[in-house]
């Protein structure tokens, strides 16, 4: 199997992963799973490779199959899915990126998830200060074709110190701030899909400039480095 393409097998192991969520079907299949898992690893693995042409990467990582079933009401121990994420390299490169291969429902993101409340409070400080820059890159047609509208949850109102009337409120409610895009499966067993995942990678950059400007430098412009 070509490690640059994600295989109809591999999507079909995950629907009959879907219908058998339990372990005694998992352990019989386990060698099989082995198999796709290296397979998706190597894919991931190639894409990071092209991702570095664009970007300082400083490791990808595949999340394990199992699933954290504690603190959850559904107790079915597997992911239906093969996921990972990639770090990029040094303080001064701030955002991530995630890639979810799943039957019907594949998709990437990117940005940031769960920022700490120090860094939650200084993008919003810059946003109450001045959000021309956020809102070209959003507003930029390129950029809106591949990502669409930022994501993510938000306060209802207003977080607590910021004005409610403020008119960048928009953007200063957001707790997350993200971006994702879907894929049919005919897209990931397309020859093109990675090809078509590093270009939407590449096309966040000017967010992720941005963004890594904010969280290394105070309000008046001095590096926090």
């Amino acid at each position: 199997m070509s490690p640059t393409l994600i295989t109809k097998d591999a999507l079909e192991f995950l629907k009959k992963l879907e219908k058998n969520n339990n372990r005694e079907w998992f352990a019989e299949h386990k060698k099989i799973f082995k198999e796709h898992q290296a397979h998706v690893k190597g894919f991931f693995q190639e894409l990071m490779q092209k991702m570095k042409m664009h970007d300082e990467i400083e490791k990808m990582k595949m999340f394990r199959i199992y699933r954290d079933v504690r603190f959850s009401n559904d107790k079915t121990p597997y992911k239906t899915q093969f996921s990972g994420s990639y770090t990029r390299a040094g303080a001064k490169r701030r955002g991530g990126y995630f890639i979810c291969i799943r039957p019907r429902s594949s998709f990437i993101a990117t940005g940031f998830w769960n920022p700490n409340k120090e860094d939650l409070l200084r993008i919003r400080k810059e946003f109450e200060l001045d959000a021309t820059e956020i809102r070209e890159i959003l507003e930029n047609t390129d950029f809106k074709n591949t990502w669409g509208a930022l994501q993510g949850d938000a306060v209802k109102t207003a977080p607590k110190g910021f004005d409610k009337e403020h008119p960048n409120i928009d953007l200063i409610k957001h707790k997350q701030f993200i971006f994702t895009r879907n894929f049919t499966d005919a897209e990931v067993l397309s020859p093109s899909f990675m090809n078509e995942l590093d270009v939407s990678f590449k096309a966040i950059r000017p967010y992720f400039d941005l963004m890594s400007d904010i969280l290394t430098t105070n309000l008046n412009g001095e590096s926090l480095l």
